[in-house]
């Protein structure tokens, strides 16, 4: 648990950043923090870590008060992730994750260990990518650095400020996919800012909105949605971002048709051939008459690669999953129960006919576009 209680933050010359802000964060959860320029989401992150000491009020992780902990160690314990990535550029990919661990005393056995974990827990082949520089990487493939990095010492707690904004919408996207997966697997507890709400309502278990130092409503993103608390909230948020009734809307309007798929008896690397060409994190394993049967991650099969011959040896179980007659409010409720954040969708004949993710669901469900086309 970490909880804020009256947390101010005043800077030199008077100006006052965060204005007693209260909220506790439930161990586990995906806090997103967004409001516009200057709104304080960013200081009051780093308050977390004590990059900026809070002037006033109490911060605790667990019951234990943050100024109680040595500056150096707090953050050492707490994972951070930023835009800029942050890589040192005359490190190896291994000795930037090792960092941390180093610092902590870790074993060279132990940690060559962790990195190798980690490598193949965002994608990367350690045999391919330890020994390589930054320079020699993608954006993208940098950003998967920065993320094992940060993971490297299994803190509770990581702060993740915009850490996505800079890649190209198609990265962008598919490491929101590749995270939530993560989440989902490690429970850690994330702090995430954003300025950006359609990120918000796609990562986020809670939104916290803040303007000029205050924090004006923290609920879920379904509640936003359906009962902003703030004038500004609903302002920002998009007045025409309206949520249309789930209990009207058809499943199969929501769904996505484009569903990349796989047999249960492709081998592990001809899944994951198919999956890195496609950059997709997940299939939907369907048998020769495209009947739902299961699905498959990307880091199961990473995970697993040299224990089985076969996919359908390590695919979760096809539930839960949709009809094609249910509704919007059917996907809402089964959402948190779906592996890897997917929700099939199939016919009376148990064949597949799309997919649902909690992005695309709350994304079809409010409109982004106002009559004259400006986004809101």
């Amino acid at each position: 648990m970490l909880k804020f209680e009256n947390v101010s933050k005043v800077f030199d010359g008077g100006f006052q950043a965060v204005k007693s802000v209260s909220f506790d964060i439930p161990t586990g959860e995906f806090l997103v923090l967004i409001g516009p320029s200057g709104s304080g989401k960013s200081t009051t992150m780093k308050m977390i870590n004590r990059m900026e000491p809070h002037t006033s009020g109490k911060i605790t992780i667990n019951g234990k008060d943050t100024n109680s902990y040595n500056a150096s160690e707090l953050r050492r314990n707490i994972g951070y992730v930023i835009q800029q990535i942050g890589l040192f550029p005359h490190y190896t990919i291994e000795k930037n994750i090792a960092i941390v661990p180093q610092l902590k005393g870790w074993n060279d056995k132990e940690i060559k260990a962790r990195v190798n974990e980690l490598l193949e827990l965002v994608g990367l082949d350690p045999e391919i990518y330890a020994t390589r520089y930054p320079k020699e990487l993608s954006g993208g493939q940098q950003q998967r650095i920065g993320i094992a990095r940060a993971l490297a010492a299994d803190p509770d707690v990581i702060l993740m400020d915009e850490p996505f904004s800079a890649l190209d919408p198609l990265t962008r996207e598919q490491l929101q996919n590749e995270f939530l997966s993560l989440h989902k697997k490690l429970k850690k507890t994330i702090v995430f800012v954003t300025h950006d709400m359609d990120e918000a309502l796609k990562m986020g278990d809670r939104i916290a909105i803040m303007k000029d130092g205050k924090l004006l409503q923290l609920d879920t993103p379904e509640k936003l949605l359906h009962e902003p608390a703030h004038g500004f909230v609903e302002e920002f948020i998009g007045k025409h971002r309206i949520i249309q009734n789930p209990e009207l809307m058809p499943v199969i309007d929501i769904m996505s048709e484009s569903v990349y798929t796989a047999l249960p008896q492709w081998s592990p690397e001809k899944a994951l051939s198919f999956i890195r060409q496609r950059k997709i994190t997940n299939l939907i394993v369907v048998d020769d008459d495209n009947i739902l049967v299961g699905i498959v991650s990307a880091h199961d099969l990473i995970k697993k690669l040299d224990d089985i011959k076969i996919i359908e040896e390590i695919m979760v179980s096809r539930e839960p999953f949709l009809y094609d007659t249910s509704t919007a409010k059917d996907a809402i409720i089964m959402m948190n129960e779906a592996p890897y954040g997917i929700l099939p969708v199939i016919d009376k004949t148990q064949k597949l006919v799309g997919v649902v993710t909690r992005g695309s669901l709350l994304s079809a469900m409010s409109s982004q576009w106002t009559e004259t086309g400006d986004i809101q």
